[in-house]
């Protein structure tokens, strides 16, 4: 199986004075796994939408293995997987049921269908629930399968849209473990997400968005050289959750602070410039605010770093 492509061009789309996506350029090729990584609300699933006519473009075009998705829907999804906000699955039927009604749309000849499904259940780490009615399965195992279906025709291109969103730690652990391994089978895998460590662990490149406009677009590797010496981000956490405006106001303010992102209510990162020396006040600061602070410690990832002050700039 050669691998596939996927081009983005000016994709723009409006929602009245709305802009969801602003113009956005990516092009994609070879057998990897690239994150679309950003906040809640950047632009991701909108351009998934996009990509796979589930809406129409403002402005703008998409290619998929050089097929123009907007022009030839049919030709262009031929070949690629997609799951994209988690389908139900009629909770009587079984996967082999399902699968077969899914195989049978997307053109999969009926004497290959058995062998595929098996394949697919397989590779989802499903094969010995094939026959068990999805009623009975847990929320993970049901992702599983709309994974599977997303497989059934060995697409080129597979997109998925924050495919772990919604699990439990094991679910999670489950989805991140199957799509790490499709790479293996020479695919072009396209996954949003908002969650640095996902993208960390699975992706090999990564593109960011905010508000509908793409930041940067780099394989990990260079994300990690990027980040020069001085630069730094700790995690505190607080006694007590913490106003947004004291974030967003107060800390934000600090001297060498250069972004703040709220891992919870009550536990920041916050990324900034000036090596030991900015760390040590910054400390000093935070305490001297009487915000409550009972632990601060350092972030070791380059891409959460990268992701803070890009994010926190808006550029």
């Amino acid at each position: 199986m050669a691998s596939g492509s996927i081009r983005i061009a000016g994709l723009t789309k409006r929602f009245g004075s709305f802009v969801a996506l602003d113009h956005l350029n990516l092009t994609l090729e070879g057998s990897k796994c690239v994150g679309f990584l950003g906040p809640n609300g950047a632009g991701k699933t909108t351009a998934l939408k996009l990509l796979t006519d589930m809406i129409f473009p403002t402005e703008g075009e998409c290619e998929i293995n050089g097929i123009s998705v907007q022009k030839e829907r049919k030709r262009a999804l031929a070949d690629a997987g997609v799951l994209i906000e988690s389908p139900e699955i009629y909770p009587s039927m079984t996967p082999n049921e399902a699968l077969e009604m899914v195989a049978d749309l997307r053109g999969v000849p009926a004497s290959e269908r058995k062998d595929r499904i098996q394949a697919v259940l397989a590779e989802v780490k499903m094969a010995d629930w094939g026959n068990q009615k999805v009623g009975r399965f847990s929320k993970g195992m049901k992702q599983r399968i709309n994974i599977a279906a997303a497989l059934v025709h060995d697409p080129q291109v597979v997109i998925l849209d924050e495919p772990s969103t919604g699990l439990d730690p094991r679910g999670m652990a489950e989805v991140r473990t199957i799509v790490r391994d499709l790479k293996k089978s020479d695919r072009l895998i396209f996954m949003s997400s908002h969650i640095l460590s996902e993208v960390t662990e699975i992706c090999d490149e990564v593109a960011l968005i905010d508000h509908g406009k793409l930041l940067f677009y780099d394989t990990l590797n260079n994300v990690t050289a990027r980040v020069s010496e001085g630069h730094g981000s700790v995690d505190v956490v607080f006694a007590r959750p913490l106003p947004p405006e004291v974030a967003s106001g107060q800390i934000r303010t600090l001297t060498g602070v250069t972004g703040i992102l709220a891992l919870s209510p009550d536990r920041l990162r916050i990324g900034f410039d000036g090596g030991r020396a900015i760390q040590e006040k910054l400390l000093e600061s935070l305490v001297g605010m009487h915000l409550g602070v009972v632990s601060l410690t350092e972030s070791e990832s380059a891409l959460e770093e990268v992701y803070l002050s890009r994010i926190s700039r808006g550029d």
